[in-house]
């Protein structure tokens, strides 16, 4: 039985954009024209089929597309449905799509603040500290991370909760009024924020880890470093993530306890004319 996978939507999302874009046809049209059942166009369309390379070359010869256009997209589709997939960190696109998607998000950051919650200037300051990416690029990127956050001012938002550790509040970037800024948006904007008090250090070993839950998929777990980026949905994976998430729950302070703990930090920057804050390495 094939299982639908984050991959295999995103492609199927393309090539549904593609139909759309390039012939203006519906997917019932599309069927008619290639000789499909509508169910098929439909099923390739949302990740829930695979295409064999004969029907992607009809496909996309409908959509007026090259050999050239037509090997990349084949390159890309081969691991359309592996459960385990990695991707450059420039690819924001699955991860962007996965967000949109998804029903649940859980997630945890050791060292900086959750990309969704990251204010613009936060961002800029983490982007251009780690120098991961190109000076030049460093605009774009941070774009393209506040264009993610969208999905928490839906109308019916992902349920979210996010492991923060207190490290993360500790590490500064920029200035005070960076932090200041950074820490009133984690204290306002959230739906469920949970601090892993300081105290516990060896869980802030962990790689940044979430895990996406969706009403009629099944779940994703992911994790990020500066090379890759791995989406997992083999059953193992998930289940390390649920194992992770369920220890940060036992060990990681409540709404209100947390909210009192950025509020220190914010009162400590007030307080320190050098922006020191509570407990700062």
């Amino acid at each position: 039985m094939t299982i639908s996978t984050a991959y295999s939507r995103d492609l199927g999302d393309e090539l549904r954009r593609l139909r759309e874009t390039c012939t203006g046809l519906t997917g019932r049209a599309l069927a008619v024209q290639l000789g499909w059942d509508p169910s098929k166009v439909s099923n390739i369309e949302h990740g829930k089929a695979r295409a064999s390379e004969i029907d992607l070359v009809q496909l996309l010869t409908v959509c007026g597309k090259d050999i050239d256009f037509f090997e990349d997209f084949r390159r890309r589709y081969r691991h359309a449905f592996d459960l385990y997939l990695a991707q450059v960190p420039e690819n924001l696109r699955t991860l962007a799509m996965i967000e949109s998607m998804a029903s649940k998000i859980v997630t945890y950051d050791a060292l900086t603040a959750p990309g969704l919650l990251q204010t613009r200037r936060y961002a800029r300051e983490l982007l251009i500290a780690t120098g991961v990416e190109e000076p030049e690029n460093v605009e774009k990127f941070v774009d393209l991370r506040t264009e993610r956050q969208a999905i928490l001012r839906r109308p019916y938002p992902p349920k979210c909760t996010f492991f923060v550790h207190e490290l993360a509040l500790q590490i500064r970037l920029g200035d005070d009024q960076v932090m200041e800024e950074q820490y009133m948006r984690m204290l306002f904007k959230t739906h469920f924020l949970r601090i892993v008090p300081a105290k516990f250090m060896p869980v802030a070993l962990r790689s940044k880890t979430t895990l996406f839950e969706f009403k009629k998929a099944p779940p994703v777990a992911y994790a990020e470093t500066d090379l890759a980026k791995v989406f997992a949905q083999d059953g193992a994976a998930v289940k390390k993530a649920e194992k992770l998430f369920a220890r940060l729950d036992d060990i990681a302070l409540d709404e209100e306890q947390s909210r009192r703990k950025l509020a220190e930090y914010v009162s400590g920057l007030r307080k320190d004319p050098h922006g020191s804050g509570p407990d700062l390495a």
